[in-house]
């Protein structure tokens, strides 16, 4: 005949009085292999972190902005601007961060379709396994807001941030701004943003559409980055060199003259180490 443990009865018979069971092995066994999927997961996003290719312009850290800092991504429509700022976005989402996309071109369905096709391609370079648990970890470190871009400024901005932090819904660590407009009549909108960059101290990427056209300005920045360099501590420009888009220092960045090129390749849009 089956003996209970005199010492485990009693403790079973409260369990029960409680409305309790005690935990069978099991349901042991079932908390053992969450924990192991958790790791799984924890070290995935390690890997991803490590592999990241933002080390590669020479930062020590993962942040390439500080608090306040302003950044930019120049180059022609279609030659990869969003696809690099995603990269940016989702390595701070792999690293616990939140961050709040804004689209003053596309609608938050199409936005979130880019991130999703970037992260697949990442997996799909570095072999990465169980793609689908690996997002529903990360996707609630990002928040997508359009606006038209006629109706964009800093105080609308400001306001919706309010709301969403005030609520507790979202707080993020980085802004991305894709699609604001950079010609003459966009200085006071950018000079609003820095103001509200630096009294949230977040700091905010920004893409900006070059064309083929367009002469550089006396001091060889690009036209629409010039007039409002002061603004800006990191700037990138993507330029394409036969089969590859090669990733330009403008502003800030610490790229290494000795170092093979950094590159985005034409075919997933992904950082390369090299061409």
């Amino acid at each position: 005949m089956f003996k209970m443990d005199s010492e485990a009865l009693p403790k079973e018979r409260a369990a029960r009085r409680h409305g309790a069971c005690p935990p069978t092995r099991l349901q042991a066994t079932g908390r053992r292999v969450i924990r192991l999927k958790e790791r799984s997961l924890a070290m995935l996003k390690q890997d991803l972190i490590m592999r990241n290719p933002l080390r590669l312009l020479g930062y020590d850290s993962d942040d390439i902005l500080e608090p306040g800092q302003f950044g930019a991504v120049l180059a022609r429509a279609g030659v990869g601007k969003t696809a690099l700022v995603i990269q940016i976005a989702l390595n701070t989402m792999l690293r616990g961060k939140k961050v709040l996309h804004i689209s003053l071109n596309e609608p938050v369905g199409k936005v979130d379709l880019w991130y999703k096709e970037v992260l697949g391609r990442l997996a799909q370079q570095y072999q990465v396994p169980h793609l689908d648990r690996l997002w529903d970890t990360i996707v609630g470190h990002r928040f997508i807001m359009t606006f038209q871009v006629e109706g964009f400024s800093a105080p609308k901005l400001e306001e919706r941030l309010t709301d969403l932090t005030s609520q507790g819904i979202f707080a993020p660590h980085l802004i991305i701004i894709d699609g604001q407009r950079f010609d003459p009549e966009s200085r006071g909108v950018l000079d609003e943003l820095k103001r509200l960059a630096l009294k949230l101290n977040l700091p905010i990427w920004f893409t900006i559409t070059t064309h083929r056209h367009e002469a550089p300005a006396a001091d060889g920045l690009p036209i629409q980055l010039s007039p409002v360099q002061n603004l800006f501590d990191v700037a990138m420009a993507l330029q394409p060199v036969e089969n590859a888009v090669h990733v330009k220092a403008l502003k800030g960045c610490h790229l290494n003259e000795n170092q093979p090129p950094l590159v985005l390749d034409p075919a997933t849009m992904l950082i390369q180490g090299s061409a």
